[in-house]
């Protein structure tokens, strides 16, 4: 095959292309990577137990078909339709994450130790490559699942959900972009995220199989089917619940006549609840378990009951209070500060403080204002509404210190019209008369804060070798400071000191250090 030559132009496009994969590559970090991976992980926890759920209920319809085939019938074969359907997409995604995972990793490749998770190319070539990938048929698979399974559920708000879980649409930005859906999710996506979004179709998929699943069910006289499928269940809120949080879980039997309601009773104690919600404030941390049972007559008139257990834990509230620029704050300056409490939005968050003021900038943005010095002279206090209520996240502590002294600079013009600070040395006399006068800062690279020149002297030799001093009351050389500095010749010496500053935090000093400066 004759290979076309490449122009330097396409040479050096390709070759940037390679840099910017290169860098891409690079700015995936790997706390990034590890949070797709344990967002994977949850995912695949979800999916097994929705899996394990839906096929308890075919069981189920398999045994219903077999005592009452005739009233049976219709719903098992639709329920035969949901499994061809949901097996077919679940199947897809699957493939696709062995292909993607295969891409990058070789024909050894393992799905559940993935090397290359941070390889940019593999989902890219498999779902979007010209002619030969698969983004668009797993697209188009995505659309016909929603809606055929869409079309034979009755209730408004789960076909909503389920359209929402499983939409192709494009956000706005993408749009303008020119990116269709299989661009927006797969192009230059790491192997580990395009994992993920596979995985999380397949939770989708099965969440919606679950729900046909027990429509179909609810059409079925639950007396002739699940007698003997009587089981507790507690579903919680959250597992995982703040201290001073609320704990709030539903409890249910699965499979009850609806006319009739299970007595729950959590320890020994009857829970006297319509819904079965158990809700309670927990004010310590650790680990606990909700436990007890529920009682109720089944349809020979027998008293059944089911045990229950649900454990949860309780942590700690958590808040971060961050000084942006620095470890410490300084008083009298305007200190950027910063604030986020983790699953909490930032209008839900307020922050005070002790010893000063404090302004709101925008989101978990304010600007500190300390009024006195010393050590952990400012406590911060973070408030979060959480569970309908204010409740406290933490206190955070920090030293105060005032600021340092600046350093005394000429600005001196570099030819090419950008300003350097001249902090001592050789310099020309022409550029000392461009400065016009003294500036002073803070530069350290930390902090960059000016401050206000009232005044400084500077100090001559003369031809008998005394010293002539001159004094500014401003920040500009007066006119005999000028002339003396134009009279002096190469290599001659004269220094600049008792800089008078004043700086943001309002308070006067005199700099101790003079600025130097040798003719050129």
């Amino acid at each position: 095959m004759i290979r076309k030559k490449l122009s330097p132009r396409q040479k050096m496009i390709n070759l940037m292309y390679v840099v910017l994969m290169a860098m891409l590559a690079l700015n995936v970090s790997s706390d990034v990577l590890e949070g797709f991976s344990l967002v994977d992980e949850g995912l695949n926890r979800t999916k097994v137990n929705s899996t394990t759920q839906n096929e308890a209920i075919y069981k189920e319809m398999e045994a219903a078909m077999k005592q009452n085939p005739e009233k049976t019938r219709q719903w098992y074969e639709k329920a035969q339709k949901v499994r061809k359907m949901s097996d077919s997409l679940y199947t897809l995604a699957e493939n696709l994450k062995w292909e993607i995972v295969r891409e990058a990793d070789g024909n050894d490749a393992d799905l559940n130790n993935i090397e290359g998770r941070d390889n940019l190319e593999a989902a890219t070539h498999v779902m979007l490559a010209p002619g030969v990938g698969k983004g668009r048929r797993l697209k188009e698979a995505i659309e016909a699942y929603r809606e055929g399974i869409t079309a034979m559920i009755n209730d408004e708000k789960q076909k909503s959900i389920i359209r929402s879980n499983l939409t192709t649409d494009v956000p706005q930005k993408a749009k303008l972009q020119g990116k269709n859906w299989q661009e927006y999710m797969f192009e230059n996506t790491p192997v580990a995220a395009a994992v993920t979004l596979l995985t999380k179709l397949q939770t989708d998929v099965r969440h919606a199989e679950g729900e046909m699943l027990h429509q179909l069910v609810a059409n079925i006289d639950v007396k002739d089917v699940r007698v003997n499928q009587i089981n507790a269940y507690v579903i919680p809120n959250a597992q995982t619940v703040v201290r001073g949080g609320k704990f709030s879980a539903q409890i249910i039997m699965a499979a009850v006549d609806s006319t009739q309601r299970p007595e729950i009773y959590v320890g020994n104690t009857l829970l006297k609840s319509e819904n079965g919600r158990y809700e309670t404030i927990c004010n310590s941390t650790g680990d606990f378990t909700l436990k007890g049972y529920l009682v109720m007559k089944n349809g020979n008139g027998e008293t059944i009951r089911r045990d229950f257990a649900q454990p949860y834990t309780v942590v700690e509230p958590s808040a971060t209070v961050s000084a942006t620029m620095m470890n410490v704050l300084y008083a009298g300056y305007q200190n950027p500060i910063s604030v986020s409490v983790p699953g909490i939005p930032n209008n839900r968050i307020s922050l005070s403080m002790n010893n000063g003021t404090l302004t709101h900038k925008d989101g978990g943005n304010y600007v500190a204002v300390p009024s006195q010095i010393g050590e952990n002279a400012v406590t911060f206090t973070v408030m979060a509404q959480n569970e309908g209520r204010q409740q406290e996240m933490g206190k955070f502590t920090f030293n105060v210190r005032k600021l340092p002294d600046p350093t005394g600079y000429l600005d001196v013009p570099d030819g090419k019209g950008n300003t350097n600070r001249f902090k001592g040395g050789r310099i020309s006399k022409q550029a000392i008369v461009a400065a016009g006068g003294i500036g002073a800062a803070i530069d350290d690279g930390l902090l960059n804060i000016s401050f206000r020149v009232l005044g400084f002297q500077t100090l001559f030799s003369d031809n008998m070798g005394n010293t002539v001093v001159e004094v500014s009351n401003s920040p500009t050389f007066t006119a005999n400071q000028l002339t003396r500095i134009r009279s002096l010749s190469r290599g001659k010496f004269f220094n600049i000191s008792g800089i008078r500053v004043i700086g943001p935090d309002g308070i006067e000093r005199t700099l101790k250090t003079p600025v130097e400066v040798w003719i050129n």
